[in-house]
This record gives C-alpha cells, structure tokens and sequence, in this order.
C-alpha cells in the first residue's frame, strides 16, 4: 500500500473504528487530510460522550477547523468508513470540504437516500474504498448486541 494514498488514509479511518469498537460505540472512524497530511482522527463516541452529535465525521471536522485555525476546509479530504448521515452531511456542506471518501454505503441512514443535492457543489465523493472492511466492522458489531 502507497504512503498517502487514498487507501493508506481509509485504513487509517478503519483503525479509528476499531478503536471506537472496542469501546463499544458503532464502529465508524474518519481521518481528515490536509496536503497529505492527517491532522484529525476520530471515531464515534455518541455513548462515550452521551452526545448522539458525537459521530466521527463530525470529532474529526471540528477537530480539523481548530487545526487549521478557519472555519472551511476545501484543501481537506474526509475519509469515513461509513457514508455520512444528514446531520453529517450537512456539517460537511457548511466547512466546503474538498472531498469526502466513504467506505461502506448505509441505506437506512446515509445522507445519499435523498434525493436533492446535500453536499457543497465543490466537494468531490467518492465511495467503495475498503467497503469490506467496514461492512465487517459494523456487521460484527450489530451481531453481538442481538446475541
């Protein structure tokens, strides 16, 4: 695997939703990239924080506004391991995002089941990255909650 390829940063992602897993959380992870540089990682902690605005989208966006110092982010890529939900999505809107590259799509929640546009005009989506991966992730997870 190439240093600072798209798939280098989404295994980063995968590892931050393991984190999240073993802590009991739904496992999805994001890494923010600026000029090939991680500069947020984050995992959900919804339970951890009992915040239910506590997804990894949303850690690794705030997380990467105090980094740079700016409220907008179109030189940064967002990697998650699961499509964003509405909420998501609409932080996603709001800082410009350069790009957004997701592994797994979510049919039930994934802001993509609307049908009007939700992400800024700019940013560039990407999708299937590692999908495995992160279907495993949260099958396995959703399975041990009904045993």
């Amino acid at each position: 695997m190439e240093l600072y390829s798209n798939e280098y940063f989404m295994m980063e992602a995968l590892k931050q939703a393991q984190l999240g897993l073993e802590e009991g959380e739904v496992p999805v992870g994001a890494v923010l990239v600026c000029k090939n540089r991680i500069i947020a990682r984050a995992y959900n902690q919804t339970e951890r924080l009992t915040d239910v605005t506590a997804h990894a989208e949303i850690l690794a966006l705030t997380a990467g506004f105090s980094a740079l110092g700016s409220k907008y982010l179109p030189e940064c890529k967002l990697f998650v391991t699961l499509e964003p939900c509405l909420m998501c999505a609409g932080a996603i809107f709001w800082a410009q995002l350069g790009e957004l590259h997701f592994a797994a799509n979510d049919p039930k929640r994934g802001y993509s089941r609307l049908t009007e546009p939700v992400l800024h005009p700019k940013t560039i989506v990407s999708s299937g990255l590692c999908e495995s991966a992160s279907q495993k992730l949260l099958q396995d997870f959703f399975k041990s909650l009904r045993n």
